[in-house]
């Protein structure tokens, strides 16, 4: 009953069970409809908070909101890239449940000494289309994988969705294998240019708004989706849209 206390992870059952302990019995149904009536839900941990705030943040969010308007306006490719958490290839455990005949059995320890190596999934976003495709390596996550990552999008769908364009416009947070302080994707980046033959043009977010990156909530919410209750099995690289 104190009002400081905002959560209980204890069962509507289990509430039932202490308030009959209590000498106050009370069925879990009546529980449920109290606990509703004083806004109790089951809730998740959001991650929403921001850890840190950047000098320059509102700067960059109109900058890169006047490049995306700016290059979409004339047509031009906008893409969104990221990587998504990386996985072991084998019998893991991943969180979610599935409809199935027969019970799921993986290993009961995520060791990384018995898996087929992991599964690094980059995902690139196009906003003018809303298309999204998603490339799997097995290796590391690299500056160089980034950028093969998008030289492959470019070839088999972005040459064929603008074919008159000679610009692309990057969003990326500013980590990770398109880290905004590493010499090493810019090289990669310049050398990608000329392979393409296209004016690249990268707009990094701000340090802690990498939720903000688009791909986020327009691609990795459907990964995470048809992924859930299973488990990746070693493969070649593929490429799905």
């Amino acid at each position: 009953m104190r009002e400081a206390v905002k959560w209980t992870n204890l069962s509507r059952r289990k509430i039932s069970s202490k308030l009959s302990e209590l000498g106050t019995p009370a069925g879990k149904n009546i529980v449920s409809r109290l606990l509703h009536e004083n806004d109790y839900r089951r809730r998740k941990p959001q991650k929403k908070r921001t850890m840190g705030q950047n000098a320059d943040r509102n700067a960059q969010f109109e900058n890169i909101t006047h490049l995306k308007k700016e290059y979409l306006n004339a047509g031009k490719p906008v893409i969104s890239i990221d990587t998504k958490k990386k996985e072991l290839l084998g019998n893991f455990y991943r969180e979610g449940v599935v409809d199935s005949v027969d019970p799921i059995i993986i290993n009961d320890h995520d060791f990384p000494s018995v898996s087929d190596g992991k599964v690094i999934p980059h995902g690139i976003y196009d906003l003018g289309k809303n298309t999204a495709s998603l490339h799997l390596n097995a290796s590391h996550d690299t500056t160089e994988f980034a950028c093969e990552s998008i030289e492959l999008w470019w070839n088999e769908q972005g040459r064929m969705d603008y074919p008159a364009q000679d610009e692309l416009l990057i969003l990326c947070d500013g980590g990770g294998s398109n880290s905004a302080t590493t010499y090493i994707f810019k090289e990669d980046l310049q050398a990608l240019s000329n392979r393409l033959g296209l004016k690249i043009r990268i707009a990094h977010y701000p340090p802690y708004c990498s939720k903000y990156n688009p791909i986020e909530h327009r691609l990795f919410p459907h990964v995470t989706r048809a992924c859930k209750g299973v488990h990746w099995k070693a493969s070649k690289q593929r490429r799905t849209t």
